[in-house]
């Protein structure tokens, strides 16, 4: 018998066929789908101490599940001190069942840490179906022991879908549990 996280099966049984439902898609391959879940996170210190930069793709990775890489500067930029090739952030992208329990941690454990909690704003959506939303702090997540914590670092979420509008995209990301402070679009 092979494992299927939670959020795949709700979304095989019961997010399909109610985004079916509420859209009037005749087919399911039509219903939106969550593509991959990238998180990055900019440790702009790291310029001169390389061990954040460490700290901050061991975190990631334990964030994560996966393995985190570093980000390295594009360009020169005299006024910071940054050279081109020099890591200046963090980030790592999910696809599949490790998207899926990441997904399922951030909603149902991770989010409701954050301190004055109202849910995530409906605001950060670009357009195409896709949805960004930053996190204030990593010590929101439960494998970051707060000890071993250097510095407090924020990063951002995406979610890419392969919703045509911000509706479709928000409707899939409402179904799923995401907590949006408006709950009606």
């Amino acid at each position: 018998m092979s494992y299927t996280p939670r959020l795949k099966e709700k979304y095989q049984n019961d997010i399909v066929p109610a985004l079916m439902k509420e859209f009037g898609y005749t087919n399911t391959m039509q219903v939106p789908q969550l593509k991959k879940i990238s998180l990055n996170q900019g440790v702009g210190e790291g310029i001169t101490d390389k061990k954040i930069i460490d700290n901050a793709v061991a975190e990631m990775t334990l964030i994560a599940g996966q393995k985190a890489v570093p980000t390295k500067s594009k360009k020169d930029i005299s006024n910071f001190k940054l050279r081109r090739g020099m890591p200046i952030g963090v980030r790592v992208t999910l696809r599949g069942n490790k998207m899926y329990e990441f997904f399922d941690r951030l909603i149902a454990v991770s989010l409701p840490r954050i301190r004055d909690f109202k849910g995530v704003n409906e605001k950060g959506f670009d357009g195409r179906g896709n949805y960004s939303l930053g996190v204030p702090e990593q010590i929101i997540f439960p494998e970051i022991i707060i000890d071993k914590v250097n510095k407090i670092n924020g990063m951002d979420i995406s979610f890419v879908t392969t919703a045509k509008t911000d509706k479709e995209a928000f409707a899939l990301l409402r179904e799923f549990g995401v907590p949006f402070k408006n709950q009606n679009k």
